[in-house]
């Protein structure tokens, strides 16, 4: 599979970016805990059940385009649209991936690793100090692809799914991978 990571320019033309199906199984999920001022988890199974986010139906790019501190970058796979990364520059200095996804039938191929180390790109040369991510805990396969990507738990929030009946019962974690401000700068690259 010929894997492609570009820039998305025309937000309503060059790639077909509602087509991605970023659906999941959920038969996991992660149970918490915290020792000595950092945080853990162990991997409780659950019934399983299919999950989808709530998505915008046609969804506005158009803010991102031409914006330093917005983009976003489309993976393609043999020429077809295959995954996407949704990037801002957040208020704490970190780049914020607002969404990341790849498609149910290209996943387990290095498009979402490849996503990321294009975020990483991004970032570093906005002179960000890292990147950060929220995703739930019933996300098991994603938690455990940004744990591998070098992201750590930075918090968690257990409040934030609450008004939202299907998803009351989700805690929100918050992932962070910072990067090495002082080795970066001083090698001049990483």
């Amino acid at each position: 599979m010929n894997i492609k990571i570009a820039e998305l320019k025309d937000a309503h033309g060059d790639y077909r970016v509602d087509s991605i199906d970023g659906s999941f199984l959920v038969d996991s999920e992660l149970v918490l805990s915290v020792t000595d001022g950092r945080i853990g988890y162990t991997v409780r199974e659950v019934p399983a059940y299919q999950k989808s986010y709530l998505e915008e139906e046609d969804v506005d790019y158009s803010e991102y385009i031409g914006n330093p501190d917005q983009i976003i970058y489309v993976a393609l796979a043999d020429d077809k649209v295959a995954g996407l990364i949704v990037l801002k520059r957040n208020w704490n200095h970190f780049a914020y991936i607002e969404d990341i996804k790849v498609d149910k039938s290209c996943r387990r191929f290095g498009i979402g690793r490849k996503l990321i180390e294009q975020a990483v790109l991004w970032a570093k040369a906005g002179g960000m100090a890292g990147i950060m991510l929220e995703t739930q805990s019933n996300n098991v396969n994603a938690c455990k692809f940004y744990e591998s990507c070098g992201f750590v738990i930075g918090g968690f929030d257990f409040f934030v799914y609450k008004g939202i009946p299907e998803s009351s019962g989700e805690t929100a974690l918050y992932w962070y991978l910072h990067f090495d401000r002082e080795r970066t700068n001083r090698h001049g690259k990483e």
